[in-house]
């Protein structure tokens, strides 16, 4: 992969389709906090990260707290979509949602039809199940990308030990 903007990158896909695929990259922490960029969330110490390079001027989410948002897709294992935003900034504002049940993005990463499917034949990227909520909706950006190479099995495994440039090493 040579886009600089997926180096080490896990990416959450939220839609696959024949139309193209949409996901968010889960270990790119930015500098920006939520009550920075919704005046009307003060209290609003999530991170948001860099979801990816298109429409970075949008901010995404994804939550595992559809019984008190009541609303989003869920994208499995109790994972959800969107939702309601004013209801979410409701719940924000009254602390009644943590900071480990959601996840929010500045932007997307997207592909056209069969552009993800071609690029993971060309070996671009490597294809984990990483359901686990607990994973996803963790803030240590570099033990995400670990724990989802380990995840690939044995094979892969010793991987997650490379230093960010080997060349360094």
């Amino acid at each position: 992969m040579t886009d600089p903007n997926f180096k080490r990158s896990v990416v959450l896909l939220t839609e696959h389709d024949e139309e193209g695929s949409v996901g968010y990259i889960l270990n790119q922490a930015g500098n920006l906090l939520l009550k920075d960029v919704i005046q009307d969330l003060w209290a609003a110490d999530n991170q948001i990260y860099f979801g990816g390079p298109v429409a970075s001027d949008t901010l995404h989410f994804i939550h595992r707290s559809y019984e008190k948002l009541q609303s989003g897709e869920e994208i499995g294992n109790g994972i959800y979509w969107g939702g309601n935003f004013e209801t979410l900034k409701i719940l924000i504002n009254t602390n009644a949602i943590e900071e480990n049940e959601i996840k929010f993005f500045m932007g997307y990463s997207g592909w056209d039809n069969g552009q993800l499917k071609k690029e993971i034949e060309q070996n671009a990227w490597m294809v984990s199940d990483i359901s686990n909520p607990d994973i996803i909706f963790g803030n240590d950006d570099e033990q995400l990308w670990r724990d989802v190479i380990v995840n690939l099995g044995p094979k892969y495994a010793h991987v997650s030990n490379f230093p960010t440039d080997p060349s360094l090493n």
